[in-house]
Order: structure tokens, then sequence, then C-alpha cells
């Protein structure tokens, strides 16, 4: 057995180079256990409660706290919502006491908090980032000694479909540190304190249940997580119920993704308005949600544009070397994204242009400008893409995105904007802003890759950009993911559109909603409307929208019953009032006279006060003003860590000693709970560099190797490649034309030698003829589940082989179903 010996001298070398790793990534906002070791975490727990009424999700959580310490706390919690929730109500629960918050002005609400807590009252404050709409802090002020409290949290969503007709719902729970840009302040929100910590060392435990309903039966519930069986509750399969595994651990986000049968049809359905709220107001008045899914003609959407600009933008901050998944059981962030990029690169058309930029502190970009898709451009750019790695330091998406937006577009070649990131941000609704500033010259594209990825950026930037999110977590495939919007890319863009109402005589409509700009085919559209007065006619109404597809007129009518719908709540008034909230935050951020945005914000404020539903400038408070003893002595803070994912710039960290006594043992122990427990503050400028910021996010594994003592700091050899993907090893050598060469490259990649290849081509066959039936005879024999991935390159193929007006591709297939082992019939390969 090898003696472990852990020297002083040691220490100090590791300290340096950890020191030296960090520093060039420092302005990275590396945040950690804000209590001295050993200190209790006042949060025990939290349970969470979701219902799904078809499309829409209402989530509950209780997070229950208790003061097992001898003096008052005020306990912080900043944790992470989706970007799109509607918060609608926050109350505390204090033995047999119910302290109901109200919604106020935020500075109104900030100051009735600090007012209670200085009096010795107890009191509860919930509010939301001005920075990112999906990060929120909660304060449990006055908390005595041995008292327990549970505080409720409900919220509302949508839950977006995804390309394979799921909708799906995410209960954020990593928190990773969000990048603060050199040079700016961020306002308010940036100085907001956040602490986390590895998902492993995360103290309080969690419980989840869902509860699904529809008018249509529940096929299956989909998650990254374990869940138990799902359980339906009536013969019609239209209820059920699901929860999570015992044993979950906060290591990511739970996702589920919910598949009806026969799901998305176009839907519009009439909430009653609050009882006790004045009519005419948004609350007082009927609310109709209408969900558009809209059907394109066949002959349109069979044809594959082959015309575009594709900027492909990638992110590559030191965050992106971290794993798919928290296991560090899958490739990295920026390993699956280069892989991406050869597939996406590969299966752009023919005659479109293309070009591609990355970005971290700073940006860079393949070409000066966008150039036209060739052999010799698609070589160029995938020599370089290959070469790119993690190493560009922080997320400062914005800048990237004003040079791209610089550009000027190519007449008869709509821009399509394809984003990769981690969406580790804090000035998002800068992002967004530029974003729909720039949305009449293009469609945006997203994708959030990896637990942790900002809702609000990757669903914003979608929204904004009238194009479709998409989020890897786990061991999702990205490429599968891409494909999927590639084809959204190319379906032909909608335009003119233009929706109007036909209701009864004496009802009167207000559209609560932005336009819709973009529609896609198997995608679903949400707008909300109030409907005023009343009428004593017919109760129907209908709402038309019409649009020029491919330079055709087209259109889509949809009739709605006006008597409100039973059993909904006011879950529509308070989805129409985030939506028209954030519409006026916008307005508001956007350029115009002090006056104007003042007018804005006093309306934003009302709406949220009126409505119930947090907002930029608002804030959840609550007092409990009982008869109870005034709380005496100094409140102790204690900050509630959230979870993040461990990671610095690339770098891990091995020991080389895995023999080691009990007392070596300790003092590891001890030196990973000192380094995983300081305080850190997120605030403006740069974070002050200390051990615990230079290991906070370092993984480190005790393996065996050599018998000195020092340790190496290994940056991307770490952990061992896998091997290459089968199909990826193909899709590489498919030219931009669409062909495949016959070489000994193309032969490996089939699992064949060179000889066999060659001596089973029949002898009239041109050599590329060959080579490509056998490429496509090999994917339609052996990636069959993976169609969604190389059905566009394959297309190309096929337009290549119809091309050269071969006479012998019934031989080809025939001598190549006997080389490869298939049985693939030349119908299916589209020939």
């Amino acid at each position: 057995m090898m003696k472990f010996a852990f020297r002083s001298t040691f220490v100090i070398s590791l300290l340096t180079l950890l020191y030296k790793a960090t520093t060039t990534d420092m302005m990275v906002n590396v945040c950690g256990l804000l209590t001295a070791n050993k200190e209790p975490v006042p949060l025990q727990g939290i349970q969470v409660e979701l219902e799904v009424k078809d499309h829409v999700a209402t989530v509950v959580s209780t997070l229950n706290y208790e003061n097992k310490e001898d003096k008052p706390l005020e306990a912080v919690f900043v944790f992470p919502l989706p970007g799109d929730a509607a918060v609608c109500h926050f109350s505390a629960q204090i033995g047999q006491k119910q302290i109901v918050a109200e919604v106020k002005e935020k500075q109104q609400a900030r100051e009735e908090y600090d007012d209670a807590l200085s009096s010795g009252q107890q009191a509860f404050l919930l509010e939301e980032s001005e920075q990112s709409p999906d990060v929120f802090s909660l304060s449990v002020g006055s908390l005595p000694p041995g008292e327990s409290a549970s505080i409720r949290l409900e919220y509302v969503t949508e839950l977006a479909v995804q390309a394979d007709e799921g909708l799906r719902f995410s209960l954020p729970a990593v928190l990773n540190p969000r990048y603060q840009p050199q040079g700016n302040g961020g306002g308010e929100g940036a100085s907001v304190q956040v602490t986390s910590v590895p998902a492993s060392l995360v103290p309080y435990s969690l419980s989840f249940s869902a509860r699904v309903s529809s008018p249509r039966p529940v096929s299956k519930v989909e998650s990254s997580s374990s869940l138990e069986p799902l359980q339906y509750l009536n013969p019609e399969q239209t209820q059920a119920t699901v929860k999570l595994a015992a044993g979950h651990k906060f290591d990511r986000d739970v996702e589920l993704l919910i598949y009806y049968k026969d799901a998305h049809q176009p839907t519009a359905v009439v909430e009653a308005g609050q009882a006790s709220a004045k009519p005419g107001t948004l609350m007082g008045d009927p609310v109709v949600m209408v969900s558009l899914y809209p059907e394109f003609p066949q002959a349109v959407m069979s044809s594959v544009a082959s015309r575009g600009e594709f900027v492909l933008l990638l992110d590559r901050s030191g965050s992106m070397s971290s794993h798919m998944n928290s296991r560090g059981t899958y490739q990295t962030r920026i390993d699956n994204a280069r892989d991406t990029l050869l597939l996406l690169l590969k299966s752009l058309p023919m005659g479109c242009y293309f070009n591609i930029y990355s970005f971290g502190s700073r940006y860079e970009h393949i070409f000066p400008q966008s150039v036209e898709y060739s052999q010799e451009t698609m070589e160029e750019a995938l020599k370089k893409v290959k070469k790119m790695g993690a190493d560009l330091g922080g997320t400062e998406i914005l800048e990237a995105l004003k040079h791209i937006y610089r550009q000027p577009c190519i007449p008869s070649q709509p821009r399509q904007l394809f984003v990769f990131t981690d969406g580790e941000v804090t000035n998002t609704k800068e992002v967004l802003d530029l974003v729909k500033k720039n949305s009449g010259s293009h469609r945006c594209f997203s994708f959030g890759i990896g637990e942790g990825a900002s809702s609000a950026l990757i669903n914003g930037l979608a929204k904004e950009g009238g194009g479709h999110a998409q989020f890897i977590t786990g061991t999702d495939r990205m490429q599968l993911k891409v494909m999927q919007s590639l084809r959204f890319a190319l379906q032909p863009a909608v335009e003119k559109v233009s929706i109007t109402w036909d209701v009864p005589k004496g009802v009167s409509v207000t559209v609560l909603s932005p336009l819709i700009t973009a529609l896609f085919q198997g995608q679903r559209s949400l707008m909300y409307a109030q409907l005023s007065g009343q009428s004593s006619e017919a109760a129907e109404g209908s709402v038309t929208v019409k649009y020029s597809l491919a330079g055709l007129p087209s259109q889509n009518q949809l009739h709605f019953d006006l008597r409100p719908a039973e059993d909904t709540g006011l879950t529509f008034h308070r989805l129409a009032a985030r939506t028209l909230i954030r519409s006026l935050e916008t307005e508001e951020r956007e350029d115009g006279g002090w006056r104007d945005r003042e007018v804005t914000k006093k309306k934003v404020v009302d709406l949220s006060v009126q409505s119930g539903v947090s907002s930029a400038f608002t804030a959840f408070v609550a007092v409990n003003k009982g008869d109870g003893e005034v709380i005496q002595g100094p409140l102790v803070r204690r900050n509630v860590p959230a979870p993040m994912l461990m990671k610095v710039s690339g770098y891990e960290f091995r020991s080389h000693y895995v023999d080691y006594d009990d007392d070596d043992a300790d003092s590891i122990s001890s030196l990973l709970q000192r380094s995983h427990k300081r305080e850190f503050l997120v605030a403006r400028g740069r974070p002050l560099p200390t051990f615990a910021d230079d290991i906070l996010d370092m993984k480190v594994n005790l393996t065996s190797g050599a018998d000195d003592l020092p340790c190496s700091l290994d940056k991307k050899n770490s952990p061992k490649q896998p091997r290459r993907d089968p199909l990826l090893q193909l899709v590489s050598l498919q030219e931009a034309s669409g062909c495949w060469v016959l070489d000994p490259a193309l032969a490996a990649a089939l699992g064949k030698t060179s000889e066999e290849v060659e001596n089973s081509k029949p002898a009239s066959v041109n050599q590329e003829v060959w080579a490509t039936s056998l490429a496509l005879i090999w994917l339609h024999g052996f990636k069959m589940d993976a169609q969604e991935e190389w059905e566009l390159l394959a297309m190309k193929a096929v337009s290549w082989l119809r091309a050269q007006n071969a006479s012998c591709v019934t031989e080809c297939v025939e001598a190549g179903n006997a080389l490869l082992g298939c049985n693939v019939q030349r119908d299916a390969l589209g020939l």
C-alpha cells in the first residue's frame, strides 16, 4: 500500500497552479456556499406539485424552512424558474397561521420588508431579477430559534411543443453562475447575491409529482430523470399521475416530455373573469386563449428551400468544456457542438450562403462575410471547426450579435441565425432587445446546451427572432434537435400575417399578445385576447389568421364558444397578464424619453398589482403583523445554496493517488469541504481571487497512476475521448454536392476493406455513383433509428444521383445490399 502524504509544499504548488488556471476566466461570477464550514442550512426540503391541463402547467412549490440555531435568521435563496412563468401566488405558513403576500412596487416592497425586520417582525420577500426573468430571490426574515415556516410559491406556464410533438416541461434546479460582461454595471439586478454549490453537495431534498389531464388520451410521459411508472386515473387514459423515482439527485433539471394522442389541434377556450374584479379590466373580463396549429399545403412543404444565408453562432466560453450531463459520462458541450456543426454543414443545400461565428469574451468568424456554400468553403469551415475549443473566456454574446446584424443581408437569401450556447449570461434582456430590434431581417433558432441553460435567453431568442428553441441536456443528441430546427429553417417564411376577429355585436376584442410573425408546420402559437361587453346573440365567435406562404395567400379559421369553460381558474388571465407585462417591459427598455419610460413602467406596476403576477418592477411582500413577541437580537444571514455544475475553464484536477490512510483521507475531505464552503458575492466587477474561488468548480478524481507526489492539471484531455460515432464518420466524408468519393476512408466507415468495396462494384458503374449508393444503403440499413439526423443530407445525395442520369441504380442497390448484408429496396432510397 502506498502512503499518501499531503505535504505543505504540494498544497502551495497546487494553489499556484489553480490560481493560474482560473485568472484568465476571472470575470466569470463563480460563487460558493456562503456559510462557514458545518453551519446548517435552514431550507430542509422542497415539494413540487405539477398539474398539466392540456398544454398549460400550474406548479406549486412548497419550501420547508427550520431554524435549528440558537439565534434568529434571515434566509436568502436565489433560484431559477422558467423564463416565461407567471408567478401568481406567494404565502407563508407559520404554525396555524397563513400570511398571503401582496404584489407591490419593488422599492416599496423592499422598504416594507426592511421595516418589518428592523421592528422585530417576521417578513417574506420574493422578487424577480431585473436582468433575467428566470432568476428569483426569496428572503425569509426573522425566523426565530426552533421555528419552522412553509413557503408556498405558485406559477403557471405554457408548455412548448417539441419537434416530435411532445410537450416539454422543465423544472429548473441548476443555477450556474451567470457571466457579467466587462464594462457592464448591469443595473440593480446584477448585484443579486447568488450562492451555489456543486449539485452533489446540496443539503436539502426534492420531491416531485405530476398530474396530467387532457381531452385526449395521454400516450406517454418521458423524462431525463428516473420516474415511477405512469398511473392512469380513468379508463379513457385522459388523466394520469407520475412521480420522480426515489433517490433523485439535484444534479440536473427535472424535464418531462408529455405526449397526447392527436393532441395538436387548433383550439380557442374562453375563461371567465374574476368575480371581485371590476368589469372592463383585464381580470374582470373574460379572456380567450387561442392555440394555433397550422397545417400548410403539402405541395409547399414537400419542397426544401435551396436558398438562404445560414449564420451559425457557437458559444466557446469556458463553461462549454463541461460535460453534457453532471456525471461526466457523456461528451463535453463543445465536443457535441463540433459534431453537430459537421452534420449541419453537410446538410446545407447547394446554392445557399453561410458563415460561422464563435464567441466568448471576444468573438471570431471563419469568413469576413458569408460565402457561397461549395466544396471548398465547406472544407475550409470544417478544418477550423475541428480546432474550436472552449477557450474564449466568458459568455459575451451581445457584441457578436451586434457584429452579425451589421452585416448586410444577401438579396434573395433569407438569413437564418442558429445560436448554440449554455446561456450563462446576466444581460439577458439587453440581448433579447437587440434580437427583437433586428427581427425583420432574420429568423433565429436557439439551442440551450447542458443543465442550467437560461430558459429566458434560449426561449427569448427564438420568440423575438421568429424561430424555434431547443434544449439539449443529459444524453440528448444535439444533432437530432438541430436537424429538426434546420427543417423549420428550410420551410418557406410566412409573410403578411394578419388576424381578424368575428364576434357578436356588443362584444369587443382587445388583443393582449404581440403580433404573430412566425408560423411553422407542426408548431403551436398561442395568443390571448380580452373580451369586453355582452351580447344577446348567438354565443359564438371566430378568429381568422391570414398569411402568405411561398407567395400564395392562405388562411386558417377557428370557431369558438363565447361561454366560459368550466374549472380553468384564472390561469389564462395570468398568462395573458404575463404576456402583456413582458411586452410593456420591452417597450420600457426601448429608446424613448424618460417620461415615456416612466409612464410605461407605471403601466407594468399597475397591471402586475392588479393581476397578482410578478414583474421586473414589482415584488411579493408579506409581513406577519400578529400579536407575537418581537424578535430580539441581530439577524444572522444564511444563504441557501442552489445546485450548479462543477467546472473551471476546461480544466480538471486529477490526483494520481488511490491508496492512503485514514488521516490522509480526513485531510483531503477537510480540504474539499473548505473549498466548497466559502462566501462569494456575485457583484459588479471582478470576483476576489481566493482558494475557494480557484478550486470550487474543479472535479477531483482519485485515480491510480505515478508514484511521485506532484499532481497534474490537465486541460481538455480528460477524460479519454470516446470512439467517434460511425454515423458521423460516414457523414464527414460526404461532399458538399451530396456525393461520396470511393476511397479507403469510405470503406473503413462502412466496415469493409478497400478491396471488398472495389471488387463488389458493378463494372459499368461510375465510382462516385457506387460510393454514394453504398452510403445511402448503409444509412437505410443500419441507421434508421437516426433517420431525422441524416435525412436532409440523404436528400442531397439522391438529388445528385438523379442528376447523373445513371441507368444502373438497380444494379448498384443489389450489389450494395450483397456487400453490406442489407435488404434495402430501391424505392426506400428515394430512387
